[in-house]
């Protein structure tokens, strides 16, 4: 989109009155259940294989499929294009090498060859090892193509009317940063947040994929950001997440902890969920404390897809922090599971989410199922990680160029 510098400067103007909203709105917030100081960075510490718990046991060949399918979405982006995250993940041509080499590899050899091609380096945060790792899983909801006294929750596609602006167009000073709006008389105005979305603000345009019976389970479809829908007439969909109406992320759980419903031990998907099913007389005010809405699309193929653009592979996809970790970095994460079994295996980066915040910071992707969704539903486990890079950033890294 190509603007006037009228529309530039009333955009800048926009940025920096979000900005003053979003710190007021910080401090009268509660305390969040974790949280990660602002001027935290990637500091990553060179480590070996010998000190990665559980390294010899772990199946990696697992691991090497899900790298495979990041490999496909990387070998379609421009050699030179920048892998992002912060710190040293330099290029998409500096892992072309272990794409190619990893396609060569027989599944029983992967941990001989992540061992060849790869370098560990323990993930700090400012020099922190340990942060918190949560999980997430694909949620199965009753639907129907058409609305009803039963089905009567949409589920929407993204509306046209939504405009997400990239201001590093318009000035380096805000490189990687973006707003969502709408233009409503020649004014750029915020999205509509889930109150106003909840209370019809987008009926009427024909964007519902399909209705839900139940409004509490599409709240954590929004938060999971794909699933399953079991339509009435015997088809099964899938969605997946294609945007997201730009207010922040706020955890309800938080918000149950500040009223004294819940204590932070507590919290979990199904202990909130218990919530806001035993009061529906106050459920519908407790989740429009999270303004963030999702908009979804019905997905073709293999799936559910992460913000990678690549499918997610049950128990090896990890959500990341993108603004940290680069898609398709494989990570080897030591963590432990609500039932107290240890977690250590190689995951790949594969996806991002609103509270995925930190340089040590996951989101383990579980699949789907009863199973999947009670480990995602009660995981809150500190541990740490170590990312792996191909031994050309390695020894540029340690030679500190």
């Amino acid at each position: 989109m190509i603007l006037a510098q009228s529309c530039r400067d009333l955009l800048l103007l926009t940025l920096v009155l979000l900005g003053l909203l979003a710190a007021c709105a910080r401090q009268e917030e509660a305390p969040p259940l974790t949280e990660e100081p602002a001027e935290v960075s990637l500091v990553l510490q060179p480590l070996t294989y010998d000190a990665l718990p559980g390294w010899n046991a772990d199946d990696q060949g697992a691991a090497m499929e899900a790298f495979l399918i990041s490999c496909s979405t990387l070998e379609r982006k421009d050699p030179g294009a920048a892998m992002g995250g912060q710190g040293s993940f330099g290029t998409v041509a500096d892992w072309m090498g272990a794409c190619s080499a990893a396609r060569q590899t027989a599944p029983g050899n992967a941990r001989g060859f992540f061992e060849a091609w790869f370098r560990p380096w323990r993930a700090t945060a400012s020099g922190e090892a340990e942060g918190l790792f949560t999980g997430y899983y694909e949620p199965l909801l009753a639907a129907s193509a058409t609305p009803d006294a039963q089905f009567r929750f949409p589920l929407y596609r993204r509306p046209a009317d939504m405009l997400v602006i990239d201001l590093g167009q318009f000035s380096d000073e805000f490189d990687g940063r973006s707003i969502t709006g709408r233009l409503s008389g020649g004014t750029l105005l915020p999205y509509h947040d889930r109150a106003t979305i909840d209370d019809g603000a987008l009926a009427g345009q024909g964007l519902e994929i399909a209705w839900t019976d139940d409004l509490v389970a599409l709240f954590f479809l929004h938060i999971q950001g794909s699933g399953r829908l079991a339509m009435t007439d015997g088809r099964e969909l899938r969605v997946g997440y294609d945007g997201q109406n730009g207010h922040g992320y706020y955890a309800i759980g938080r918000e149950l902890v500040a009223m004294g419903e819940l204590s932070r031990e507590e919290v979990s998907l199904q202990s909130i969920r218990d919530w806001l099913k035993a009061h529906p007389d106050r459920a519908d005010t407790v989740m429009e404390t999270n303004p963030s809405y999702v908009f979804f699309r019905v997905l073709e193929g293999p799936g559910p897809i992460g913000g990678q653009g690549a499918p997610l592979t049950a128990g090896r996809s990890l959500a990341i922090d993108h603004r940290m970790i680069a898609y398709g970095a494989p990570i080897w994460l030591d963590t432990t599971l609500s039932d107290g079994t240890p977690w250590q295996r190689l995951m790949i980066a594969q996806d991002t989410g609103g509270a995925i915040r930190g340089p040590v910071r996951g989101d383990i992707f579980f699949g789907t199922g009863e199973d999947a969704e009670w480990h995602a539903g009660h995981m809150k486990g500190a541990g740490g990680y170590a990312v792996l890079l191909p031994n050309a950033l390695s020894a540029r890294l340690s030679a500190g160029s």
